[in-house]
């Protein structure tokens, strides 16, 4: 009985120092990144520079979007012919008639196949000042990035975490990104296919 004592003691003597020494850990060594980041981090208290004399001029809102908080430009204001509703008075199937000249006819739209959408996929047709969701929800035009997440919702999760598009002055406080809108042309999204800046075929041509 004392000898089953002895070994159980030793067993428990002999794990209690095993897991003792592999938990040791030199200083600034961890056992996962996320233990890292919460001990070096605990002494944070943020970065004395800012992004708001990057800002000034331009108007702009705030967003939360994933649960981050951050500002976007304006769109409304920036529309020329904003709002769409000083034209289109009434519904937009009541205004389609032979007698009205066709308005829009230099909007070229490369968004995707014509059998898949066209402009009231996006443009609520019953009230032109706003856009509309897939599943009939009015969307602002100032936060037209909702419609263009329904599709692209890897590039939507990518923005919201300051991975994809344009920031304003970096990670400064406050943060503050562009939107889809203000690189995408929405009804021609891709960019043209372009040489790289320092050879191109302009170079080329000049070097001979």
């Amino acid at each position: 009985m004392k000898k089953h004592k002895y070994i159980k003691f030793v067993y428990f003597a002999f794990l209690f120092t095993f897991l003792s020494i592999s938990c040791k850990h030199k200083e600034h060594e961890y056992h996962s990144i996320t233990d890292k980041i919460e001990a070096e981090s605990k002494n944070y208290n943020g970065v004395s520079i800012s992004s708001e004399k990057y800002l000034e001029g331009m108007k702009m809102m705030e967003v939360t979007e994933n649960n981050i908080t951050f500002l976007i430009p304006t769109r409304k204001d920036k529309i020329k012919s904003y709002k769409c509703t000083e034209c289109h008075t009434q519904p937009l199937i009541k205004m389609q008639t032979k007698d009205i000249k066709k308005a829009h006819w230099n909007i070229k739209l490369n968004h995707a196949a014509l059998n898949t959408m066209n402009c009231i996929t996006c443009h609520d047709s019953n009230n032109m000042d706003k856009l509309k969701s897939i599943t009939g929800h009015s969307i602002d035009l100032n936060k037209s990035y909702k419609l263009c997440s329904q599709c692209h919702q890897k590039q939507y999760k990518d923005w919201t975490g300051g991975a994809h598009g344009k920031r304003i002055e970096s990670w400064a406080s406050p943060r503050a990104s562009m939107t889809c809108v203000n690189c995408h042309n929405p009804h021609s999204p891709s960019f043209d296919t372009k040489w790289p800046a320092r050879f191109n075929t302009q170079k080329v041509k000049e070097r001979k």
